[in-house]
């Protein structure tokens, strides 16, 4: 992992799945090496569901900007700055500087102060009342 924060919480979850699961070792003797399988396991299905998300919102991202006209697409670039401002600073200010001004976590965490897990909550918060809201809008502008 790249992040110290997300190392931290996978080995937590596998020291947590380990405890739940400590009556399925057969040989307690190779405890380790279930340990680091279960940890390599859950790093590797985190980088790929990150990657898969990624993947989701670029491609949401593209169509959205294709399928839209030219005055669409201004329409939906106001309604996206107008959204924006109404989130609470708490969500706008990490969106703003991890999205916007391309900000890695940890130096969003640093510059508003909080950990880095709180940072990716906020965002992950953010884009989900953005996405809520600009679907609202949509479905509003097309009855209009």
């Amino acid at each position: 992992m790249r992040e110290r924060a997300e190392a931290e919480e996978i080995a937590q979850e596998a020291l947590l799945r380990a405890h739940r699961h400590w009556a399925r070792l057969r040989d307690p003797g190779r405890f380790q090496a279930w340990l680091v399988r279960v940890a390599w396991r859950l790093a590797l299905d985190r980088t790929r569901a990150a990657r898969r998300r990624a993947q989701r919102e670029r491609e949401a991202a593209r169509q959205a900007i294709a399928g839209a006209g030219r005055s669409e697409s201004s329409e939906f670039h106001f309604a996206l700055a107008e959204e924006i401002e109404r989130l609470p600073r708490k969500l706008r200010a990490p969106l703003i500087l991890a999205a916007v001004e391309g900000y890695d976590m940890r130096e969003v965490a640093r510059r508003l102060g909080v950990p880095e897990g709180t940072v990716k909550s906020r965002l992950f918060a953010a884009r989900q009342r953005l996405a809520e809201r600009l679907e609202w809008v949509a479905e509003n502008t097309k009855r209009t």
